[in-house]
């Protein structure tokens, strides 16, 4: 009978003793879990990157322990490391979860700008292609690629000041525009300078030029501080040219550029004043100076244009410039 007391005081005594570990081998569990988890989340902050965060809880530098003093038991070590590990993680959590709202938010405010883009652009009234523009219609068509222009033979002389004015009808035909009993329709935007431009344009592609040099005037001179100035005295230009009128047109393509150097049709202006230049016979020095200054002054928009690009490179080849 008194064996059975012994065994009882044995038992207990191992199963006391196992206790602790127990504990701390749990412990280390939720460490495994939660730094399993906080290299999942760092893989997610930073894709593709070797350099994690560093947690903070460091193990620190090791220190002289005083006799007699206790020491931190091995499950209060691992407390403190669980308590590090979650308070890293529920930072890292919300800082992920900061950055997805803000990045929700801008797709938002991108998807409204699309839409009022989109809708501004159904909204407004434009012709299918950039009136006055370089090369949309035929009657756009570089003067230097018609058949009846030659190149100038080369000479010696010239300066960028300003065209001289010459005869103004030199070249004109004789005969009467038959497109001029054609009827054209006034546009109504709202724009009293876009509607007398966009009236003029369409003047001029029905070939009613003396009609659309009017209107054109009437937009440089009423509104020359509109978008619009600059497209119509260069349009104006391109009228005379159609006309025959190249005295005309290159001092119009020179203050187109003059009074407009930042407008829209500034490089055009420069290009077609070297075409009215040629057709005036003028030096081809004189030429070559024009073709130098549009691409000193504006080669990043002839660069991006190809049409232009090789106009310019096809005129300065007729005229010899180096």
């Amino acid at each position: 009978m008194r064996r059975f007391p012994v065994v009882t005081i044995l038992l207990a005594a191992s199963a006391l003793a196992t206790t602790p570990a127990m504990a701390q081998s749990n412990v280390e569990g939720r460490v495994g879990r939660l730094e399993s988890e906080m290299r999942a989340v760092q893989r997610k902050v930073f894709p593709g990157g070797n350099a994690y965060v560093e947690p903070d809880n460091v193990a620190a530098q090791p220190q002289t322990v005083i006799p007699g003093t206790p020491s931190a038991s091995p499950v209060a070590d691992l407390t403190a490391r669980v308590d590090s590990l979650e308070s890293q993680l529920r930072q890292m959590t919300g800082a992920v979860e900061t950055n997805q709202h803000r990045i929700d938010v801008i797709e938002g405010r991108l998807k409204t700008i699309e839409a009022d883009a989109a809708a501004a652009r159904a909204a407004a009234p434009q012709p299918s292609v950039t009136p006055g523009g370089f090369g949309n219609t035929a009657a756009d068509q570089p003067p230097m690629e018609r058949p009846a222009d030659r190149p100038a033979p080369a000479r010696s002389g010239g300066t960028l000041e300003g065209p001289t004015m010459g005869d103004p009808t030199r070249g004109a035909p004789a005969t009467t525009n038959a497109a001029s009993t054609v009827s054209v329709e006034r546009p109504e935007t709202g724009d009293p300078a876009e509607d007398t431009y966009l009236y003029g344009y369409r003047l001029w592609t029905a070939k009613q030029y003396p009609q659309a040099e009017t209107q054109l005037k009437a937009v440089v001179s009423k509104y020359p501080k509109h978008k619009r100035a600059s497209y119509a005295q260069n349009l104006l230009g391109r009228s005379y040219l159609d006309e025959n009128k190249p005295s005309l047109a290159s001092l119009a393509f020179y203050d187109s550029y003059k009074n407009w150097p930042d407008g829209d049709r500034a490089p055009e202006s420069l290009f077609y004043l070297a075409q009215a230049l040629v057709k005036l016979d003028k030096p081809a020095a004189q030429v070559c100076k024009v073709y130098t200054e549009l691409q000193r002054t504006y080669g990043a928009k002839v660069d991006a244009d190809a049409r232009m690009k090789a106009g310019v490179a096809k005129g300065r080849a007729a005229s010899n410039c180096s």
